[in-house]
């Protein structure tokens, strides 16, 4: 039988790519960079399948082909806002994710920038390796108790309520939460949580706002100029989610002024620039390159993830993940 023809946009780990040469004729993308519009095209006249990341943006451009060979598109993430999903499905395509298995990672690392911008971490070891330390001071980069603070989440599907069960278990820390519909009296229980109507009614009540919430045109710069203003002078902000989500011109600006506490970014609007604005702000702003699932087990159980998609849609089964 005749296996189906598959791409692999970037490098994955070597256990999963492994894998995918054993199940499917598999064309793997050595240079791993992200790839073009035009080469995308190419591809999707070309293989049965694509297997986009988070890197690949496949707008109408990149879908602007007459007649397109691929049928699925099983994207290596949980989050799918740079599929234009309504012209993938006119081309007949269908698209998966992966969800669940990078939940925890990526609640760890929301927990970790939280520390990290309330504690001063990262100024504390630019200050150590640029041999700026000249011993302990009581005043010396005095930062923020985290324990025992109010923490807004915004979005409480899988990783918000991981996010919520650290804050909560871990640190004492009182939850409250928007999210776009109701959410189960039984969930919020558990974290002894409290939904709120509206993001702007969240904002002004919380030391720590962490941003769980699917990107896309609802959600494009959701944390504005004007909800920034409605945050604690002191409270911290931080972005796990997708950059889109943040004004980051606002946000520079807020941070310039000290309008808020800081923040704590680990995506961005336009990856892998980084807004020229908040390079600026090296006090009260700490920032990672995209790290929210890169651990070893997460970024291989988001592979075999993919695979189960696959082997689910090229048996004429429905992808446990399918997304459109």
């Amino acid at each position: 039988m005749v296996k189906p023809s598959v791409l692999v946009t970037r490098r994955w780990p070597a256990a999963v790519e492994q894998k995918l040469a054993h199940d499917f004729d598999v064309e793997l993308n050595r240079s791993d960079r992200p790839l073009t519009p035009s080469e995308l095209r190419a591809a999707f006249l070309k293989y049965d399948a694509v297997l986009p990341t988070v890197t690949d943006r496949i707008g109408a451009e990149a879908l602007d082909v007459p007649k397109a060979q691929t049928k699925i598109l099983a994207n290596y993430g949980v989050g799918y806002s740079h599929i234009d999903l309504d012209t993938a499905r006119r081309h007949g395509m269908a698209v998966t994710n992966t969800p669940d298995v990078l939940s925890e990672c990526t609640a760890d690392l929301a927990m970790t920038l939280m520390l990290m911008v309330a504690r001063r971490a990262g100024e504390g070891e630019r200050e150590l390796r640029d041999g700026l330390w000249d011993g302990w001071c009581p005043t010396h980069l005095v930062g923020t108790k985290v324990s025992g603070k109010v923490l807004g989440i915004v979005g409480f599907g899988r990783i918000g309520q991981e996010m919520a069960r650290r804050a909560h278990s871990g640190f004492g820390m009182k939850i409250v939460v928007f999210n776009r519909s109701p959410v189960a009296p039984e969930v919020l229980e558990r974290f002894e949580a409290v939904q709120v109507e509206s993001l702007d009614a969240l904002l002004p009540q919380c030391d720590f706002v962490s941003l769980h919430c699917p990107g896309g045109p609802e959600t494009r710069k959701l944390i504005n100029s004007r909800r920034l203003d409605l945050m604690k002078e002191d409270a911290f902000l931080i972005n796990t989610a997708r950059g889109e989500v943040v004004d980051e011109a606002a946000l520079a600006q807020s941070l310039m002024f000290e309008t808020i506490g800081g923040a704590a970014l680990d995506v961005f609007e336009r990856e892998p620039a980084i807004h020229p604005m908040l390079e600026q702000c090296t006090r009260n702003l700490v920032m990672l390159p995209h790290l929210g699932s890169a651990t070893r087990e997460a970024r291989q159980a988001m592979g075999f993830r993919v695979l189960d998609n696959l082997h689910d849609f090229f048996e004429g089964k429905q992808p446990r993940d399918r997304v459109a």
